[in-house]
């Protein structure tokens, strides 16, 4: 990749009630606008949920910045994402000692979340905060030998379009996508980050 370019992004989305979406769907649309991005709906492209392994694999080789797409589900991801990972990321393509495919990828969640900021507290309804609830996904990305990102979400997704939070939401996924593809290091990453979404706790 030439010093200017920016990196390829591969989004894949998981719904599987696209007509149900206010947020996700809206976003992945707008998300697929944008240059050195490709985004595959899963549920559409595998709608029994036989994964093509060969062709997941390919993709995740031709790109440099692999996100998760999907609301949060049961403090997790829609079950597509699930059969995804058990039979993309293979022994010796993904992780062990010859797995090395993915390595140096960087990795992200963008989420929407019903419950409000202060639900993923300790304290809070859920218990436990987003980051703990994402570490299944982040020790994922560690094993494959990627760079986890923090998720970018949307709290309280359910009043999102009756408080007109979802433009401004995407607005705010889109320039981070785009600092994150002109970020040429890790570090510059996380500081673009720590700079257009201050807090996850925000109730944007």
């Amino acid at each position: 990749m030439s010093e200017n370019a920016l990196k390829s992004v591969l989004i894949l989305l998981a719904h599987p009630s696209p007509h149900r979406s206010e947020v996700n769907i809206a976003l992945a649309q707008s998300l697929a606008e944008m240059d050195a991005v490709t985004l595959v709906d899963l549920y559409r492209e595998y709608p029994t949920l036989e994964i093509d392994v060969d062709r997941e694999q390919q993709r995740l080789r031709q790109h440099d910045i692999i996100v998760f797409l999907h609301p949060l589900y049961w403090y997790s991801a829609p079950a597509i994402l699930k059969e995804w990972q058990d039979l993309v990321l293979e022994y010796g393509f993904a992780y062990g000692s010859s797995g090395l495919a993915l390595k140096g990828k960087w990795f992200l969640n963008i989420i929407s979340a019903g419950g409000k900021a202060e639900a993923y507290q300790a304290e809070g309804y859920n218990h436990y905060t987003l980051a703990q609830l994402m570490r299944p996904f982040e020790m994922t990305a560690t094993l494959c030998h990627m760079d986890y990102l923090p998720a970018l979400v949307l709290f309280d997704a359910r009043t999102a379009a009756e408080q007109h939070r979802i433009l401004p939401h995407i607005q705010r996924v889109r320039a981070t996508l785009r600092k994150l593809q002109s970020s040429a290091t890790l570090s510059d990453a996380h500081a673009q980050l720590s700079q257009l979404l201050p807090s996850q706790a925000d109730h944007d």
